[in-house]
């Protein structure tokens, strides 16, 4: 099988074609939502392809035939008729004022104006786009399309500073409004993020647009089926574990179907290993210290449920725990039902690349010595394997007493009744391995199940300010946790660990296997 050349990093159609790269054909997409509509936006995490959709449909609007051949438009578009289009971009650079937010619109604005040849005489940044949109309807006798790539980035880069986000949200609205009011020049309108602001804060005066995100019809409008690897990425896959590649970077899914992150298929056929590519290009400090800082109950990531209305709910003074999560792409929909006149959707880590990933990097925040972290999370590994009960209550002694008392004493997480177990739980999901939180029977929630190396581990967990000692153990027993495995015909290791949020560690760590 002929082998291309893969297109890491790269946003243009026109490169990806000429030069011989691996192409995922999205043309049908783009032919659809001209057909079907004018004004869209849609909400993808980081480096899912869409600046690379929108500089398809720019080639495409422009008539650039040569591009396409062979594609699914090659054949359906009237190249016959070309348009003029305007393109913004805020995805380079960091702008921290508003000063410097009306520079890159200035400087954007520029660039349309020299590529179209049109000279604007409007002083003001959206008086000059407005005018830019007329002149290029009148000059060309075609209405324009108005292709916008990440465009909530500005704020997005700002959320730490509330006062600079609300400016910089408060020019972009300014910009954004214009493409409503320009409604009979334009032909096509495209906008495109990371996060998914609300009309009301960002798009009050552009309220036409229809919202991609959640439908099911575009869930793989950006990223990588299944069907996509077969047709496209064959001769990529010889030596690879489909089912590894799967269950590390599948699952990202809008309703419908689900894809893969384009950047880590990439770079697993180029290296040909198995790591968290996606995941470092974008240290996600800002969301780890919202999740600590607000004593989010980290076992629930794997578990949780959210409205229609709290996704949608993210603005500079309100965000959502949930909406940043679920936005940012670190957690995906795993299912949705309507409940009477409610939307609910349960969402949950798309993959092992991000569930491994995100606990590594929110059980060095919850323990407050990274190194330590590490290093003790290494020391785990091994001693699961070895199936050590002994060493595992050293270990987990080992990991609460490494917490420093100044970070302790520092922190108000430190003190809020999930701090032990989540700790624990995001330790133990740094590795990876197969584990449920809240494990549901007939006779309740275990608090979290393991299986790993030929054995099924069950752990409970109590604070003995709030439960007596002694009741981690016995409620796994009276409970019958063990019994919906016991036909597995595998070692059951019950274990009940109790902790003192005085004593700042472990005070009881009682096992019991059952054979």
């Amino acid at each position: 099988m002929h082998r291309k050349r893969l297109p890491i990093g790269i946003q243009t159609l026109r490169e990806i074609r000429e030069d011989g790269h691996y192409y995922v054909d999205k043309t049908g997409y783009a032919l659809r939502l001209i057909e079907e509509g004018k004004y869209y936006f849609l909400s993808r995490p980081r480096r899912f392809g869409k600046s690379l959709f929108l500089d398809t449909l720019a080639e495409l609007f422009s008539g650039n035939q040569a591009l396409f051949s062979g594609l699914e438009a090659d054949a359906r578009w009237d190249w016959s008729r070309t348009y003029p289009v305007i393109r913004f971009s805020f995805g380079g650079g960091v702008v921290g004022t508003r000063a410097e937010l009306e520079a890159k619109i200035r400087e954007q604005l520029a660039l349309n104006q020299t590529a179209l040849g049109i000279r604007c005489e409007q002083p003001t940044s959206d008086g000059a786009f407005a005018e830019l949109i007329r002149l290029a309807h009148a000059n060309t006798g075609e209405r324009v399309v108005v292709l916008v790539d990440e465009y909530d980035k500005p704020i997005l880069d700002n959320l730490r500073d509330p006062e600079t986000a609300r400016t910089l949200r408060d020019g972009l609205r300014n910009l954004y409004s214009v493409i409503k009011d320009s409604d009979a020049h334009i032909r096509f309108a495209f906008l495109t993020g990371v996060s998914k602001f609300s009309k009301v804060s960002l798009f009050s005066g552009l309220n036409n647009l229809y919202d991609l995100t959640v439908d099911a019809d575009y869930s793989a409008l950006c990223g990588y089926t299944e069907a996509d690897l077969d047709a496209v990425f064959a001769p990529e896959l010889e030596g690879l574990d489909r089912a590894q590649i799967r269950a590390w970077y599948n699952g990202y899914n809008w309703l419908g179907e689900a894809v893969y992150n384009p950047f880590d298929l990439l770079l697993l056929f180029k290296q040909r290993l198995f790591h968290a590519w996606w995941f470092e290009t974008g240290t996600p400090t800002f969301l780890v210290d919202v999740l600590t800082e607000r004593g989010f109950f980290t076992p629930n990531l794997a578990t949780l449920r959210a409205d229609e209305t709290l996704l949608s709910a993210f603005d500079v003074d309100h965000l959502a725990t949930e909406a940043l999560l679920w936005q940012t792409g670190y957690l995906t929909f795993t299912g949705a039902r309507q409940i009477g006149a409610r939307w609910e959707y349960r969402l949950s880590y798309p993959n092992l690349e991000v569930s491994a990933a995100l606990n590594d990097s929110l059980s060095k925040a919850l323990i407050g010595d990274p190194g330590q972290a590490s290093e003790l999370t290494s020391r785990l590994y091994d001693i699961l394997l070895a199936g050590d009960l002994q060493a595992l209550r050293q270990h987990v002694e080992s990991l609460f007493a490494a917490i420093p008392h100044a970070w302790h004493d520092n922190n108000p997480i430190a003190r809020y009744e999930g701090y032990y177990a989540s700790v624990f739980y995001s330790h133990f999901a740094a590795l990876g391995l197969d584990l449920v939180p809240e494990d549901a029977s007939h006779h309740g929630r275990l608090d979290l199940r393991l299986r790993f190396n030929g054995a099924i581990w069950l752990f409970e967990f109590k604070v003995v300010e709030i439960a007596p000692e002694g009741a981690a153990l016995a409620q796994i027993k009276a409970r019958g946790y063990a019994e919906k495995y016991r036909a597995e015909g595998l070692p059951i290791h019950l274990i009940g660990i109790e902790f003192s949020r005085e004593q700042r560690g472990v005070v009881a760590f009682e096992t019991e296997t059952l054979i």
